[in-house]
């Protein structure tokens, strides 16, 4: 399994920026596909992340009602929908791919065993 993000780049506090993360390699039915960012020095924290089918979805707190995850699974691509950014924003931002669900484990890195390269977001005036 392979995912590929891209869509980063630099934008003034409260723009927006739409993130896209193209998979392949597989059948992903079970799949639950994620978002994490990471500053330096820090932990890669949970965006958001998404059920390959059905499509529930679920953010974190920071992000809740700025930032909506969403898939295409004919593009087999989801994005991360980035508005009224911050300059807290400011991270390299991964996907990520889990094989399977479980509620209580989607925010753990650990838990995801398929990743991206990072793509870069700045959030600056």
């Amino acid at each position: 399994v392979q995912l590929q993000a891209s869509g980063g780049g630099s934008v003034q506090p409260g723009g927006s920026l739409r993130l896209s993360c193209a998979v392949s390699g597989g059948t992903f039915n079970n799949y639950v596909m994620g978002w994490f960012r990471q500053t330096p020095g820090k932990e890669r924290e949970f965006v958001a992340r998404i059920r390959w089918s059905g499509g529930s979805s679920s953010h974190a707190d920071s992000v809740k009602g700025r930032f909506t995850i969403s898939k295409d699974t004919h593009k087999k691509t989801f994005y991360l929908q980035m508005n009224r950014l911050e300059p807290e924003d400011t991270a390299v931002y991964y996907c990520a791919a889990a094989t399977h669900f479980t509620a209580s484990r989607m925010t753990l890195t650990s838990f995801y065993d398929y990743w991206g390269q990072g793509t870069e977001v700045t959030v600056s005036s």
